[in-house]
């Protein structure tokens, strides 16, 4: 099930430039007629839960690469625990007949993905400048990183339960995007987050103040 598993997800598996996608009307549609035939019953999902996903999940991965296995990370305690996915809720309360439920899964899709190509031009737009070889970064800018990722994630999950789970993530993907291999990236991060976030309470000022200093301090010169 790893394969499947959207919080073992890195950056190269997700970005958008490495895994190009466009999703039309018609495509929609398409797509759409494809999933229906590959969904649980309501008796099924219930008996099965996450597990009855799995063609639907399995076929999305096959056809668009691994990043789509997030398409039901759902706000709270959905499929996957902690995730931005608004329109989809869960198996026991989203699947219904398949001819409703296919459309259901289309714009989950839909919306996984714009959240990873907004993250991109957030990447973008947060990373440090270019500096020659040998000089380091200056903290702040990693610091500043810090704060608008943590903040941006906990809005999007509404700091609901494992949300920090999808915002370590986050963090680390934003490393691996400045060249950070995911190892250091992991370290670095958990060792900045240090157990400072927890379930159903978005972080205060001062908690994101601790840990984007911890953040920024700790990256150091590595990009």
């Amino acid at each position: 099930m790893t394969e499947l598993w959207a919080h073992t997800l890195t950056w190269a598996e997700v970005d958008p430039l490495r895994h190009p996608f466009e999703l039309d009307e018609g495509a929609a549609r398409t797509l759409t007629a494809l999933v229906v035939p590959l969904l649980p019953t309501p008796e099924g999902a219930d008996e099965h839960r996450r597990r009855s996903l799995a063609p639907v999940t399995e076929f999305l991965v096959d056809r668009y690469g691994r990043w789509a296995c997030g398409w039901n990370w759902s706000v709270g305690e959905g499929d996957t625990d902690g995730g931005i996915v608004g329109v989809w809720c869960c198996t026991s309360h989203s699947v219904t007949t398949a001819e409703a439920t296919a459309p259901l899964v289309v714009a989950a899709l839909g919306e996984w993905r714009d959240w990873l190509e907004d993250l991109a031009e957030r990447f973008a737009a947060l990373a440090p400048p270019s500096h020659s070889a040998g000089s380091v970064v200056d903290p702040w800018h990693w610091e500043r990183a810090c704060t608008r990722l943590v903040t941006v994630v906990a809005d999007r999950t509404q700091a609901e339960s494992g949300w920090y789970g999808h915002c370590m993530q986050v963090l680390e993907w934003f490393l691996a995007y400045n060249g950070i291999d995911e190892e250091r990236a992991r370290e670095i991060v958990g060792s900045a987050v240090g157990g400072r976030f927890g379930s159903w309470i978005a972080p205060d000022v001062t908690v994101v103040g601790a840990v984007s200093f911890h953040f920024a301090q700790t990256v150091g010169g590595h990009r």
